[in-house]
């Protein structure tokens, strides 16, 4: 490991900072906060934390002693000065005084030490670092170094790696326990330049940032070249089929299977992201013993839970007994996390309730490895961590014998007020769905697939166009994605959708709403013309929702097909044959999914709207029918019941009504401000 401090660098943070009023001091813990958090070796997502003991001047004009320590919710790779609230010196010191403090009141004492009450909550583990006499303190959770200390032996190596340099703490939960005990370890060996946590992690000080970031560097390389020592741990490898199925055909099985029911066509759904791994490690023949032993760190288990899920490699052709394997699979598994639960609740007086038991890391031998979330962002950072914890594994075999902490201490992790306080955002609507948009570029499929994202899908934009698909998806936010799609033609259909598998492991929401108009009176319009109408306004419709049906199937946890009729489809107008009567088609069609999919819990509706400003009725057209009709364009876009111009976003309501209505299927929902003639009866 190799240090990334620059010069330039640092001096151009405290530049910049200088001018938001922000000392050299608080610069530097900034720039090397996110030199650390920058390195994956070192830090994961949220984990980790730094600190600096400064003097700063409060709102009243007082200069303060104070600890600027990284805030909760703040990420030590993207770290501002405002992630690292100043909290007051010596209240926190005065409670190592105490023989003992909740965590609720350590918590509470913190945020009163605030000198600004609106700023992050500082870090669990803020009484560690204030009651450190250092003014630079970092904290990682480096692989290296838990590669050393998940051993049975792990003081032994610690003190032959690092001798008297650094002080080793058996394991104790964080907390007000630790900070006190690390606090007294620091005064029997005060020339020592950092600790090593057993089973946690390490931390390092001093008094410049460069030179706490530089032992930090330091201290993981020598626990780097300990490893680099030793023959590579090799496993012997399982007997694999000789083909497998395509992802596209795996995913949607194992994500259907981690799904869970909550009754009334209400599912908890989940979102994959697969990685390949490190394929030597899962494809061993012994995966489920070397890697279901625990987490290497207790900071992951809220996001990874303590073990993975390992299913059986699928078979080409052998899709049904793969997915009676993965179910199985799924039931001892969730039946396992139920029995961990019992045997470690044992405090009558503060009962839990048990989390979902569902696991967040699927390995699959032949395949790689899943990350599981309630969104793609959480599902990415299962996946990152199980990497990183595959890395940590094999390095801890390549020494001895990895060797974590007992169930007994990942459980009180697990279940911690103040670690289970990371995760504890509520759920959008759409949480854990994942939604399909065709036509997604145009100016209704851009506004759907905005709010269904706002409402927490996840969702993939697909367009004739590819550049406008990847735009449109890249306004939605990193996860959504954009996907080129010809709607006509089959083999594109079957490609954005395994696209979409391989992004997310399923679809569960199908909005088709690609669509294209051609005019002329339908006594004289040529063949061609009719045709290829039908081909877009109708067979393209089939086509995804075939592709969408054959997901959802495999998934068994039903769906929706949402289908972009319109008021053309039952009040035709004149010269609009040839748009009006495949869009007729794609209603009864819609109603046809809704008859033979129902009884396995696919849901098909179809929206009529008229009169929206998009890409088939254009401002030209929009001029030329009003002028028609002795309108001004005002006019006539709002010649309805109502008076009101109907919006593309009006339509994308009505698709999310849809989406969310559990009960309804065969539905038509009519978008139109009002039009008696255009009515169903």
């Amino acid at each position: 490991m190799k240090s990334r401090w620059s010069d330039a660098e640092a001096e151009a943070a405290v530049a910049r900072y200088a001018g938001e009023g922000v000392s050299a001091e608080l610069a530097l813990r900034v720039y090397t906060t996110r030199l650390l958090g920058a390195d994956r070796a070192l830090v994961l997502h949220g984990g980790g934390n730094t600190s600096v003991k400064t003097r700063i001047t409060d709102g009243i004009g007082d200069d303060r002693d104070v600890i600027c320590v990284k805030g909760s919710g703040w990420d030590m790779a993207t770290i501002e000065p405002a992630g690292l609230p100043a909290v007051r010196l010596a209240p926190l010191r005065w409670l190592r005084s105490l023989e003992a403090l909740s965590d609720e009141e350590m918590v509470n004492q913190t945020r009163l030490a605030l000198l600004d009450n609106k700023a992050p909550t500082p870090s669990i583990e803020t009484l560690f670092h204030a009651f450190l006499p250092h003014k630079f303190v970092d904290h990682t959770h480096a692989n290296a170094v838990l590669s050393l200390v998940d051993q049975e032996n792990s003081a032994a190596i610690a003190a032959e790696v690092w001798g008297d340099e650094m002080i080793f703490i058996p394991y104790i939960m964080p907390g007000f326990g630790l900070s006190k005990a690390a606090a007294e370890a620091s005064e029997s060996a005060p020339e020592a330049k950092g600790m090593i946590l057993d089973k946690h992690g390490i931390f390092t000080f001093a008094e410049t940032a460069r030179e706490a970031y530089e032992l930090m560097i330091e201290m993981v390389s020598r626990a780097e070249d300990r490893i680099a020592g030793e023959p590579r741990k090799v496993y012997p490898a399982r007997a694999l089929p000789q083909a497998l199925p395509d992802l596209s055909e795996i995913a949607p099985i194992i994500r259907g299977a981690l799904a869970e029911s909550l009754g009334g066509g209400a599912w908890r759904r989940v979102v994959l992201e697969h990685r390949r791994g490190d394929r030597h490690f899962v494809d061993g023949a012994d995966v489920a013993d070397y890697a279901r032993r625990g987490v290497v760190t207790p900071d992951h288990i809220i996001r990874t839970k303590n073990k993975p899920l390992v299913v059986p490699p699928p078979e080409v052709g052998g899709l049904a007994a793969f997915t009676d394997a993965v179910s199985d699979a799924v039931a001892d598994y969730t039946a396992e996390y139920a029995k961990y639960f019992a045997a470690n609740d044992a405090d009558p007086s503060a009962p839990k309730t048990m989390l979902d038991p569902f696991p967040r890391v699927v390995l699959v031998p032949g395949v790689g490895l899943f990350g599981v979330g309630s969104s793609a962002r959480a599902a990415a950072i299962a996946a990152d961590i199980a990497e990183a914890t595959i890395r940590t594994i094999s390095d801890a075999e390549t020494i001895g014998r990895f060797s974590p902490l007992p169930e007994s201490e990942l459980f009180k992790m697990e279940y911690w007020s103040l670690e289970q306080a990371k995760l504890g955002k509520a759920l959008k609507p759409l949480q854990g769905q994942v939604a399909a948009v065709t036509g997604g570029a145009g100016t209704i499929g851009a506004a759907i697939a905005r709010l269904f994202a706002v409402n927490g899908a996840e969702v993939a934009v697909l367009d004739l166009d590819d550049g406008h698909a990847r735009n449109v998806a890249a306004e939605l936010g990193e996860t959504a994605v954009g996907v080129q799609c010809d709607v006509t033609d089959r083999g594109s259909v079957d490609r954005a959708f395994s696209e979409i598998v391989e992004r997310y492991g399923g679809v569960d929401i199908l909005v088709s709403n690609a669509g294209a108009a051609w005019r002329g009176r339908i006594g004289e319009i040529d063949d061609a013309t009719l045709r290829r109408s039908f081909e877009v306004n109708f067979f393209g419709h089939q086509i995804v929702a075939q592709s969408a049906v054959r997901i959802m199937l495999a998934q068994q946890t039903g769906g929706a097909l949402l289908f972009n009729a319109s008021k053309q489809a039952v009040n035709p107008g004149p010269e609009f044959g040839a748009y009006g009567l495949p869009k007729a088609a794609t209603l009864f069609l819609s109603r046809q999914y809704a008859l033979e999919y129902g009884s396995v819990g696919i849901r098909s509706n179809s929206v009529n709207a008229d009169r929206i400003r998009s890409g088939i009725l254009t401002d030209a057209m929009i001029a030329e029918r009003s002028a028609a009709r002795g309108l001004d364009e005002q006019d006539y876009l709002s010649g309805n019941l109502l008076g009101l111009e109907v919006t593309a976003e009006d339509v994308a309501q009505a698709f999310l009504h849809q989406a969310l209505a559990l009960k309804t299927t065969a539905s038509v929902t009519t978008v139109d401000g009002g039009n008696i003639a255009a009515a169903l009866r």
